[in-house]
């Protein structure tokens, strides 16, 4: 089986809670409150083991959050590695407005984190016989854009794989001058990339312009209401949105490529891994809160779109 390392140098306590009313000024009082493990590469080692994968899970920590990371992290079943930093590792909060069905989330920027402190984690990446390596989520402050470029390298050295999920600078950086195996922006993370609106009919051949450029074999951008594109050197692969309850958009993203990285490392072929991560970003979006996808409705999703055809 191919063995999976997920990173997450920016990784979050999740809290959401419900809320009647949003208001400025006045207290909102919220209730059903759930915590769980969160940020890029942790949401996408949570799916990959409620799929039933194996993943190991590295990720920088800090503070008294950091440690309730950890603690929080060692009742689920992933082998997760702390990499210690100073600053305390970040709280992100969604509220779900019930009179409106709206959700508001507040995301921080995350600790500081300082090249002595990211060094350890990089050379555990060197030591790790991972074939695939998925980057997900933001950076922390103090690391350079280039970050994952220097990831990128470091996984091509080994021979591996890298699947990367980030937005701003840091995938501009990537783009420009990496080489990876699949890069999964959302339409406008693609756009700010681009500095230009795309329409849909442009998103798949702007995305295979690049895989021709060797930055990636594979990019996916995911589309939110409208679907999916997954764009490879020789075709391009349109799914439309699945029709599902919204409850909440938090993770989504997150699954789709933990969706995808479990059906490739099952074997399975690069269409219809797109078509589970798909599945994957649906389920999750049928959860409230900071819950991520349950396993059995990402494969009744995957299999009523396939019949579907």
């Amino acid at each position: 089986m191919t063995k999976i390392l997920c990173l997450a140098l920016n990784p979050a306590i999740d809290i959401s809670s419900d809320a009647e009313v949003v208001r400025h000024t006045h207290k909102t009082r919220t209730h059903n409150q759930q915590q769980f493990p969160g940020g890029g590469g942790v949401n996408v080692a949570r799916v990959i083991a409620t799929l039933g994968g194996t993943c190991e899970l590295m990720f920088l920590s800090g503070g008294a959050t950091g440690e309730l990371l950890e603690a929080m992290l060692k009742r689920l079943p992933i082998a997760a590695r702390p990499f210690p930093i100073k600053d305390p590792v970040r709280v992100a909060y969604a509220v779900h407005e019930t009179s409106t069905n709206l959700e508001y989330r507040f995301v921080p920027e995350g600790p500081l984190v300082t090249a002595s402190e990211l060094a350890p984690l990089f050379e555990a990446i060197k030591a790790s016989d991972a074939e695939v390596v998925v980057a997900s989520g933001s950076l922390p402050r103090g690391l350079p854009d280039d970050t994952y470029v220097q990831l990128a390298e470091i996984v091509a050295s080994k021979g591996a794989r890298l699947v990367l999920d980030t937005s701003g600078l840091p995938l501009s950086e990537a783009l420009s001058r990496s080489q990876m195996y699949l890069v999964k922006p959302s339409l406008g993370e693609f756009e700010a990339f681009l500095g230009r609106k795309l329409t849909h009919d442009e998103v798949g051949p702007a995305a295979q312009d690049y895989v021709r450029t060797g930055a990636a074999q594979y990019i996916a951008v995911t589309l939110g209401g409208d679907g999916a594109v997954l764009a490879a050197a020789d075709r391009i692969i349109r799914l439309p949105a699945i029709d599902v309850p919204v409850n909440s958009a938090t993770g989504a993203g997150d699954s789709f490529v933990a969706g995808m990285v479990w059906a490739l490392a099952e074997g399975w072929d690069v269409e219809e891994a797109f078509r589970f991560g798909q599945a994957a970003g649906a389920a999750t979006v049928m959860t409230a809160g900071t819950e991520l996808c349950r396993r059995g409705d990402v494969f009744d999703l995957f299999e009523r779109e396939t019949r579907r055809g």
